[in-house]
């Protein structure tokens, strides 16, 4: 597959951040990264420049355990912010532009119109935490819908045992906000606005990375992708301190 001549440096950009993130030297590649996330930054104000700095860390990551991602989309979901707001981005790297800004539905047992609790366990209608790659989509019982795959042990990897997928939903929408103070709420399943299902699900299926983000205490100190040496552990993400039930 031929690649953009921008996907390159981007590539080097992104591959560069794990190591700021560790360490404040201006080396080149701390500098190509803080670039990166400040340009995607720049076509989503309203995403926490440290949530987009931590996913773009973690797809590194995934990167360098061998994980098939195509350097060309990145999802984020921020769980942290209210169901009534945007909380889904996604972004095209090759041009660093912002394609959706969505709201996105959490489980039913995750909470009401906040989000407080996750799980990884079949029948706990939670949400889940961390990156995930997108499959392949299909059509079934919620229409249009985007398979995932976890990618971290013991908090998302069950995702796809559980069908946790994309999919458009009637209860995400304006009108039930209005209605009721929330979205409605799915199964574990990060559902979005029925119109935009489809064109959304179009732009990342095939192996892009997906990043749900909470400061979980359990997740940040545990998690493979967050790590200083990639892996090891121990996130090095200044929320790493922040509580959460």
């Amino acid at each position: 597959m031929s690649r953009s001549p921008f996907l390159l440096p981007l590539c080097l950009a992104v591959a560069g951040l794990a190591a700021a993130g560790a360490a404040h030297a201006e080396s080149p590649s701390s500098i190509a990264s803080e670039r990166l996330v400040e340009r995607l930054h720049r076509a989503a104000p309203s995403l926490d420049r440290d949530v987009l700095s931590m996913a773009a860390r973690a797809m590194t990551c995934s990167i360098r355990r061998g994980e098939p991602v195509p350097m060309r989309r990145l999802s984020v979901i921020d769980y942290s912010l209210p169901s009534t707001q945007p909380r889904l981005w996604v972004f095209d790297l090759e041009g660093a532009r912002l394609l959706f800004e969505e709201r996105v539905a959490h489980g039913r047992n995750t909470g009401e119109n906040l989000a407080t609790r996750f799980s990884n366990a079949t029948g706990s209608y939670m949400s889940s935490l961390g990156a995930f790659v997108t499959q392949e989509s299909y059509r079934g019982a919620n229409g249009y819908s985007l398979r995932l795959q976890g990618l971290e042990p013991g908090f998302n990897d069950k995702a796809r045992e559980r069908a946790i997928v994309i999919h458009g939903a009637p209860y995400v929408s304006e009108a039930l906000v209005s209605a009721q103070g929330r979205l409605g709420r799915s199964l574990g399943c990060p559902a979005v606005r029925a119109a935009v299902a489809q064109p959304l699900i179009d732009s990342i299926r095939g192996g892009s990375f997906l990043f749900a983000y909470y400061p979980d205490p359990a997740w940040l100190k545990q998690s493979r992708l967050l790590g200083e040496d990639c892996g090891n552990g121990v996130a090095t993400h200044p929320v790493a301190s922040a509580t959460g039930d």
